[in-house]
């Protein structure tokens, strides 16, 4: 297939590709990855079956051609959440108790294992603590040297990493609940009146309140305060069997560290791909850790170090 006789769609923070092919009348998405293309290509698939098992709406395979590093699937158009956010912001809360729906369906997904198109298994993984660890500390090795005094970066890398390791201990619920990883209304698609879910091949079993962190306080699309609350509450109304204090707890500290780690991602993609367009989100992401961070006690220590060497005016985007 010539890739170039196709049209590149926009692409997301991974090395993937994404074409739309026509082919009469009828539109198919090649998805192009060489890089990473296990995660991007097998595995992304394999967990797609798993939705899809669960009635979960999620693309399916058309066909695989993992030697020439791509495979095809199922187009859903191109109305994401986020696009339809946009576009009815007088019915934003509808469209998020829908989606809220959705993700109390995913949570109920008891599938660890699955063949993939090579005909072998493959086995969700655990959101352990130190992958939860490695990930916060994206922010350590991307950010923290690019608004830190180099003679300090060690010292504050070092309380920083303590500080996590601690917060992580504080998390009530267990890794038993499916965690999509990355549940944002940019990976929900409006689908024949249906949410359909892409970019599902990080997900793991994790912690309850990680995806809901994930979808209330998205970087990428700004809601108030009160908006937040009420998600929040009819997430905990659909789910009355829950602890809400121990759920509100894990909910402040996966917040805050997501968002961390999310600083650390879009640094790396502007320092090491190049990718400057994501700089833009880093101050909202600030403030939501500001909004969760500040009720906590579990939280009180990082609080005190992010007050003390990243202050206001290192939360803007640097100039590269």
């Amino acid at each position: 297939m010539n890739l170039n006789n196709l049209a590149q769609l926009s692409g997301d923070a991974s090395f993937r590709k994404f074409y739309r092919k026509i082919n009469k009348g009828k539109t198919s998405i090649i998805v192009f990855s060489k890089k990473e293309k296990k995660n991007n290509l097998l595995i992304y698939d394999a967990v797609n079956k798993i939705l899809i098992k669960n009635n979960i709406c999620a693309p399916n395979l058309i066909r695989q051609e993992y030697n020439k590093n791509f495979i095809e699937f199922e187009d859903f158009g191109n109305l994401t959440i986020y696009k339809k956010l946009k576009k009815n912001r007088s019915k934003k809360i509808i469209i998020f108790k829908k989606a809220i729906d959705l993700l109390i369906k995913l949570q109920k997904i008891k599938t660890k294992e699955i063949k993939n198109f090579q005909n072998s298994k493959y086995k969700i993984p655990i959101y352990s603590k130190n992958k939860l660890l490695k990930e916060s500390s994206l922010f350590l090795k991307w950010y923290l040297p690019k608004v830190i005094k180099k003679k300090i970066q060690k010292k504050i890398e070092y309380k920083l990493k303590s500080i996590f390791l601690n917060i992580l201990g504080k998390l009530n619920y267990k890794n038993n609940i499916f965690v999509h990883r990355d549940f944002h209304v940019s990976n929900l698609m409006d689908y024949k009146k249906d949410i359909s879910i892409i970019d599902s091949q990080d997900a793991v079993y994790g912690n309850i309140a990680y995806d809901l962190a994930s979808l209330i306080d998205d970087v990428r699309f700004k809601t108030t305060n009160k908006e937040k609350k009420e998600i929040l509450n009819y997430y905990k109304k659909k789910n009355k069997k829950l602890n809400f204090t121990k759920l509100q707890n894990d909910f402040e500290i996966l917040s805050v560290l997501r968002n961390l780690k999310i600083i650390g991602i879009f640094t790396r993609l502007s320092v090491r791909d190049k990718k400057d367009n994501y700089l833009k989100l880093i101050p909202y992401a600030w403030k939501l850790i500001e909004l969760r961070i500040k009720n906590n006690n579990n939280l009180y220590q990082l609080k005190m170090i992010l007050d003390q060497y990243f202050p206001k005016k290192k939360e803007k985007i640097y100039e590269n």
